[in-house]
């Protein structure tokens, strides 16, 4: 893994395969590292001939955090969005979208297949609309379009992003993050117990930065619907979603594709709001076929 200057900050990124394929960019979630892609995912996609990038988005992992700015009040900034106020953060998320602009700039890449799950396929979905002559395809992933009247999640999903480890002691932050994974995981693909509770423990030895997810959240309030520039995005695009997502419903995802013109969509059974290892070989053959006919 490497850093490189984009868009004004620092960004953390890894490749796999041959920088003669095409591009593949994948954009992570809320709060999420880039070691949430899962490798036998970027690898098989780089086996597929594609030229794969994943990277921290700005405020987590290892790419420039906004510290500085402090810790939002979420639930003020809800309140003031209610009543049609404005809200004020350090960044929304078409700053998001310039940064993966700014790093294919910095890789040399033209053109690339925008990969974004959940909060990342908002990313992408800006990149689709806004960069339509740097975007190939979208693949917007167990992500949704923001239109309010949309179902929400289940409480107990969505409780699980505002909650807080029971102390800061290390086995505290493992046990809530496994409690995490497992809420808002895949009902029909349980992870092992010692895989998922090393995946947790690599993140949180990498880097733990709640704030940054907290801040990450606001930009996704500040920055409202994408009902209307879906209808504008012109590349061909997939949904895919869990039909068990507990925490943006599938009817999320299938609001994407009702919005975007021509756009494809799969839902999976058992599937929830992760990439769980079941997945991954029906992911990598979904992504790559539809980015090579694209």
């Amino acid at each position: 893994m490497t850093k490189t200057k984009a868009n004004g900050i620092e960004i953390e990124y890894e490749t796999f395969g041959k920088k003669s394929d095409p591009a593949l960019l994948l954009i992570m979630g809320l709060g999420a590292q880039l070691t949430l892609w899962p490798e036998p995912l970027c690898e098989g996609l780089a086996a597929k001939g594609f030229f794969v990038v994943r990277y921290d988005n700005r405020d987590v992992g290892l790419s420039t955090d906004f510290g500085k700015w402090g810790l939002p009040d979420l639930m003020g900034a809800f309140a003031r969005l209610m009543k049609g106020e404005k809200v004020d953060t350090p960044y929304l998320l078409d700053d998001m979208a310039a940064d993966a602009v700014g790093l294919l700039d910095a890789l040399g890449i033209d053109r690339a297949h925008m990969v974004g799950a959940s909060m990342g396929g908002m990313i992408a979905q800006i990149l689709a609309a806004k960069y339509p002559s740097r975007t190939l395809s979208l693949v917007s992933i167990m992500s949704t379009s923001g239109r309010p009247g949309l179902p929400t999640g289940k409480p107990e999903a969505v409780a699980m992003l505002s909650a807080a480890p029971e102390g800061p002691a290390r086995e505290q932050l493992i046990a809530h993050g496994m409690k995490l994974r497992t809420v808002i995981g895949s009902p029909g693909y349980p992870p092992d117990p010692a895989e998922l509770r090393a995946l947790v423990e690599r993140n949180i030895d990498r880097r733990y930065y709640p704030a940054g997810a907290a801040r990450q959240y606001l930009s996704v309030l500040a920055s409202g619907p994408r009902t209307e520039l879906l209808k504008t995005v012109k590349v061909p695009t997939l949904v895919l979603h869990g039909a068990d997502d507990p925490l943006l419903p599938v009817e999320c995802g299938r609001d994407v594709a009702s919005l975007v013109p021509g756009a494809k969509i799969e839902t999976y059974p058992g599937w929830g709001h992760d990439l769980p290892k079941g997945m991954v070989p029906k992911l990598v053959q979904s992504i790559s076929a539809f980015c090579k006919a694209a």
